[in-house]
């Protein structure tokens, strides 16, 4: 009697060892976990390239002032970076006392040239000077205005000059300063157009055949997540950055430039393609310490895991492929407390 009594406690023991270490015991059958479920769907997902630049003035938009005539720099009123409409002043110069005393001289050339014209007709009538000798005349006449109409243009006329913005724009490059003595053709300044901007790409070499100008972007720049730009490439360059080791892409930029500012870093989301794949939930996939993937599908009351492998995303929606058909139930909610094989019931 008591050897039938402990070879019953050690069955029962191993029994309980049994249970702890596999699947749920037929006594346990019975615990359910509460959970969420949404059904396994057919998804067309976008699949996006994300890339780091900066945003530049578009260099088909920038226009170079020059100052026509040396003199001296008298007063700036602009500085870097500084926003500007069409005719504001941007500087006065003061013209170059040999510059202004060209203007004087060919004034004078062309006062003479006129009154030598005049005596010259006066001879021809009185048959006192040739028709040729007019002629000759006529030319240095044609020559003194020309002379004083391109001093004119370059405003070597006036004793001070006042330059103004062509249009509205930023002062991107400035290369006088107050005080400053120039020379003729030299370069002042650059404005860029402020309602045309370009953001500045860098694309990893193997990821261009993917690319191609039309292309699909999306601009969002760094410090301002609210801010979204839907525009596309414009351009692919065909060279590495030496610097960056990555091809720029061009990708023009014309929508709510006034909340961006040049020179800032902007996130660019370019679109590669489209296809319909699987898809669930975010919150369905589960992730191991192991980086491995998997999802838990409902069928009669119970659980089962399902490896998966996640791609890209789309809203709240994560595209998988795996074993799993359209129409599958997983656990969205509670699928951190399961293991495989787990009884569940949904709430109501």
């Amino acid at each position: 009697m008591k050897r039938s009594t402990a070879i019953h406690s050690f069955l029962s023991g191993v029994l309980a060892l049994l249970c702890l270490a596999g699947p749920p015991c037929p006594a346990e059958q019975g615990a359910s976990v509460l959970i969420s479920t949404a059904p396994v769907v057919t998804q067309t997902m976008v699949n996006f390239l994300e890339t780091f630049g900066t945003l530049d003035p578009d260099p088909d938009q920038v226009l170079t002032l020059s100052l026509p005539h040396a003199g001296l720099i008298n007063h700036v009123w602009v500085s870097l970076g500084q926003r500007v409409s069409s005719g504001d002043r941007l500087l006065e110069v003061v013209t170059a006392p040999d510059a202004h005393m060209q203007y004087l001289q060919a004034q004078s050339a062309l006062d003479f040239a006129r009154k030598e014209l005049d005596l010259k007709q006066n001879l021809l009538g009185q048959q006192l000077a040739t028709r040729a000798q007019v002629d000759a005349a006529k030319k240095n006449l044609q020559d003194a205005r020309a002379t004083l109409q391109a001093l004119r243009q370059r405003g070597q006329d006036v004793a001070e000059e006042t330059l103004r913005a062509p249009m509205d724009g930023i002062i991107t490059r400035l290369d006088i300063s107050q005080g400053q003595r120039v020379q003729a053709d030299s370069t002042a300044m650059l404005i860029a157009a402020g309602q045309r901007l370009v953001a500045r790409l860098g694309v990893e070499p193997e990821d261009l055949p993917l690319i191609q100008a039309g292309t699909p972007v999306v601009i969002t720049p760094v410090f301002a997540h609210d801010v979204k730009i839907n525009t596309s490439v414009r351009e692919v360059h065909a060279m590495i950055d030496p610097v960056t080791q990555l091809v720029e892409v061009l990708v023009p930029i014309t929508d709510q430039v006034d909340q961006l500012v040049l020179g800032s870093r902007v996130l660019g989301r370019i679109q590669l393609a489209s296809h319909n794949t699987l898809a669930v939930p975010r919150s369905a996939v589960l992730t191991d310490d192991a980086g491995r993937s998997s999802v838990f599908v409902v069928n009669n009351g119970v659980a089962r895991r399902v490896p998966v492998t996640s791609g890209v995303e789309a809203g709240d929606l994560v595209a998988v492929a795996g074993a799993l058909n359209a129409g599958d139930t997983v656990v969205t909610s509670g699928n951190y407390e399961l293991v495989d094989g787990m009884a569940v019931r949904e709430q109501p």
